[in-house]
């Protein structure tokens, strides 16, 4: 076969209607969590059947097919990602796309509680960061926002996941009423530690038993309240996600905004969203999807799979509608966040 041909039957890079590049995967590979963090789900949560669920070879080919077709950032979330059953033989087996040079970071989001058991192995099949989620450093309001969480268990996989020579990166949700008062204490905490700080916004997903009103925190009044006490110095620095960052000059680490409610960060998406059932999301704040299991198992090869990862991302939208309803009070996407993995 001429190199022509060849590189015809290449498949294409995976571009959108407004000509932004999707090279940035995030998979959530179960809905199920050890916790039930207020801001994320209800307390009692009726989770997927076992059965519904792709197996891990499955995933294993979809993120595959995703990668043949350009993407380059591979982030695993779910709920846990850790708490689903054999996981490691997955990173494992995706690995090898870190080794052909094809992927250029695997990552994951965790609530760091089964960091204890997997950090090293997270590091030797080629994991460079992970994103650990903790809004608190107080042991009380912790067990009060997860539900069912213990901080000296995250704490101690932190401390598992940087012996094990993984970079960490905290991710803390703005809650107002509850963590206000602790961003510097965080920002000492995680800069004294060499690990970067992302603050988040509360995000309109799926019914919690609790009004987003009565959580959400802009923040821009977040920000003009650490500005009080500490230097923010503008910088030009990107993870390949949707966070803003600035530098604390009296730290010297980075501190950083996600920004979905006051200022989205659609301009710039290069992302899509995978399910555990095979349901990719173009936006993570639209309830459109594409279904990928159906042409997944249709086939041994994956024309029929490009076919639809193309006609699905034909339909990723320009931006979100995020909105928190203070008529209602509903949540603007039904799903939870769990499903999506944020």
């Amino acid at each position: 076969m001429d190199f022509e041909r060849a590189a015809s039957l290449q498949p294409s890079p995976l571009v959108d209607p407004f000509g932004r590049t999707v090279d940035y995967l995030r998979v959530s590979v179960t809905d199920r969590c050890d916790f039930r963090c207020v801001y994320c789900m209800s307390e009692n949560m009726t989770f997927l059947p076992k059965q519904d669920l792709l197996t891990l070879e499955e995933l294993d080919r979809l993120c595959g097919a995703f990668i043949a077709r350009g993407v380059r950032k591979l982030r695993l979330t779910g709920g846990e990602p850790l708490v689903r059953r054999g996981i490691m033989t997955l990173i494992e087996s995706l690995s090898r796309h870190l080794r052909s040079g094809a992927l250029e970071e695997l990552t994951i989001t965790t609530n760091g509680s089964q960091l204890p058991k997997y950090a090293r192995e997270l590091a030797d099949y080629g994991l460079k960061r992970i994103n650990v989620s903790l809004d608190t450093l107080d042991a009380d309001k912790f067990r009060a926002i997860t539900r069912w969480g213990e901080l000296d268990k995250v704490l101690a996989g932190i401390d598992a996941a940087q012996s094990a020579g993984l970079k960490v990166k905290i991710n803390a949700v703005a809650l107002k009423g509850v963590n206000e008062d602790e961003f510097g204490s965080l920002i000492a905490w995680a800069h004294g530690r060499g690990m970067d700080l992302t603050l988040i916004e509360v995000m309109p997903l799926g019914e919690i038993g609790e009004g987003r009103i009565d959580q959400y925190l802009p923040l821009s009044m977040a920000r003009a309240r650490i500005a009080e006490r500490h230097t923010l110095e503008d910088i030009d620095y990107r993870t390949g996600g949707p966070a803003r960052y600035v530098r604390v000059k009296e730290t010297g680490g980075r501190l950083g905004f996600i920004t979905p409610m006051t200022h989205n960060f659609c301009e710039s998406c290069n992302r899509v969203r995978l399910t555990c059932t095979g349901t990719l999301y173009m936006c993570l704040g639209q309830e459109d999807a594409a279904d990928l299991r159906t042409p997944l198992r249709a086939s041994e090869g994956n024309d029929l799979l490009n076919a639809a990862i193309d006609e699905a991302i034909s339909r990723k939208p320009k931006g979100h509608d995020f909105v928190i309803d203070r008529r209602t009070k509903r949540p603007a996407v039904s799903r939870h966040m769990s499903v999506t993995g944020g």
